[in-house]
Order: C-alpha cells, then sequence, then structure tokens
C-alpha cells in the first residue's frame, strides 16, 4: 500500500486560495466517500483547517514515508503557522473520527494516526514546545494591544463561539478590555461563552445594531459566506463619526469581505497577516 498525501497550506498559498478549498463539516462525509470512490484509494481521510486542507503552484504532493512525516509534524505542532500550537491535534482527531464515520479510514491509515497521536502527546509531555501559550487569537490581541493605548477604553466585538474567539476573549479580559460583545448564530453559545467574561451576547441578526459600537472586531465563524460586506462596515463606520474601526478575520474561509479593506478607516488584518506578529513571539520562544 502505498500512502499519498495532497494539499495545499500557509506556506504554499494565501487565505484567498485556501477559503476556495475548505471542507465544512456538513460535506465533509460525502467528500470522503466521493473521494474513497477513486479505484486507486482504499483509505482516505481529511484534515481541513484554517491553515491547511489536506486531501497549481499551491498544491503539494508527498508519498510513503514523507507521508508518515509530514503527519507527524502536524500533529505536534511543528508544521502549524504557530510552533507548538495545540488546536491542531484535535483538529486531527476530528478528521481521524470523520474517516472512521464515513467508513473511509482502514486499517493502515487507522495504525497511522494512532501511532502519531502518541507521538504527538509525548512531544507535548517531554518538550517545551506547548510552553508558551501561542495562537492566532493571542497574536491578534497582541496587534490590537499595539494599535490602542488603552484597552480598557475599547470595546470588543468578537463574532463566533469556538474555540478560537473563546481564546480571544480570554486574551482580551486578561489585557483589561473594557467590554467584550461575542455575536453568534446560536444566542445560547454567545451566551455561555460571554457569561465568562462579564461580557453581552447577540445573535448575528443584530450585528448591524451593535458593529458601530466595536473599536476592534475579531471573527471565526465556519460560515461559507462572508458575515461582514463592506456596505454593512460603511453604515456602522457612519456612526462611528469615522472613529478607526480595528479588524481580524481568522476564519477561513473569510467571514468578512476583502473590500472592506478599502474602507479609509478600516484596519483589516487576515490570517495571513498576523504572521509578522506570530514570527516576533517564535523568536522569543
Amino acid at each position: 500500500m502505498t500512502f499519498l498525501a495532497v494539499g495545499i497550506n500557509y506556506n504554499t498559498a494565501p487565505v484567498s486560495i485556501r477559503e476556495r478549498l475548505s471542507f465544512p463539516a456538513d460535506i465533509l462525509e460525502s467528500s470522503l466517500k466521493e473521494l474513497w470512490r477513486l479505484k486507486e484509494i482504499s483509505e482516505a481521510a481529511i484534515l481541513s483547517t484554517c491553515n491547511r486542507t489536506d486531501f497549481t503552484p499551491y498544491l503539494y504532493c508527498l508519498t510513503d514515508r514523507s507521508v508518515c512525516r509530514h503527519i507527524f509534524r502536524v500533529a505536534c505542532g511543528l508544521d502549524s503557522m504557530i510552533l507548538g500550537e495545540p488546536q491542531i491535534l484535535g483538529q486531527m482527531k476530528i478528521a481521524y473520527q470523520a474517516a472512521y464515520d464515513a467508513g473511509t479510514l482502514g486499517k493502515r491509515l487507522g495504525k497511522l494516526f494512532q501511532h502519531t497521536f502518541t507521538a504527538a502527546k509525548k512531544v507535548r509531555t517531554d518538550t517545551a514546545i506547548g510552553s508558551s501559550p501561542v495562537s492566532v487569537a493571542f497574536a491578534a490581541v497582541q496587534l490590537a494591544q499595539q494599535i490602542f493605548d488603552k484597552l480598557s477604553e475599547q470595546t470588543a466585538l468578537l463574532i463566533g463561539a469556538g474555540e478560537t474567539i473563546e481564546l480571544a476573549a480570554r486574551h482580551l479580559s486578561q489585557q483589561g478590555i473594557g467590554r467584550i460583545i461575542i455575536a453568534n448564530r446560536t444566542y445560547d453559545k454567545a451566551h455561555t461563552l460571554a457569561a465568562q467574561f462579564n461580557g453581552y451576547a447577540i445573535a448575528l441578526s443584530e450585528l448591524p445594531t451593535h458593529l458601530a459600537e466595536a473599536d476592534i472586531v475579531i471573527t471565526s465563524t465556519a460560515s461559507q459566506l462572508p458575515i461582514l460586506g463592506k456596505g454593512r462596515v460603511e453604515s456602522a463606520l457612519k456612526k462611528r463619526k469615522h472613529k478607526p474601526m480595528f479588524m481580524v478575520d481568522l476564519a477561513v474561509p473569510r467571514d468578512i469581505e476583502a473590500e472592506v479593506e478599502q474602507l479609509r478607516d478600516v484596519y483589516l488584518y487576515t490570517v495571513d497577516d498576523l504572521q509578522h506578529t506570530i514570527d516576533q513571539n517564535m523568536n522569543s520562544r
């Protein structure tokens, strides 16, 4: 049996390309089964995160020993935009479970995953790779600190309610942010998360009402379509009397239309734009 890995990541493709090759949870099983139906493929798994899709100049292709080395490096956080990123192992376990549920995971690929999980656990236990809690959420908050003199006087609007947004809320709270608003498609999830940080929860449908209150906007949802368009942000800026707005889009596909960057009083960053801040953190480690 030959192992084959095909994919793109933050090193080979910008976010504008990666967002076109992402696999949301609702199509993952059908995509796996379609891949598995190819006569050359007996087992299959798909790992799709904000920085990679493992499944043309953006594409890479690996075989056999290189595949094994690649999957070990990914699981251990050695191939991440952020060295030692803790979230990737959980994402790999989700990919493993999805392949198992779809019936595309056989003995060989399953065994490779199990060895990978064991190695990743050992690396995190026996080394200091995860000793400094760095994440894209942490980098986003660090950048906000560089832009605003006093976070205590700012309002942060966080869109989403997953792990990345929770990390952003925690880091903002630790740095003394004045106010946190959390918006999510499911209001109950937003309310539960907001309660942890003395924040205020709203539904996504309420964004037009509250967007103008935000000095800082951080987004990370699983939406396949943009949540904030140029027109909506432009309307919010008018209500703010063109007071600047700092926005960080951590989602892939992106939550904020790229055209928003054209607005004079908006400072829009994507996950790729955080690379300099991340590199500074890596050098300090």
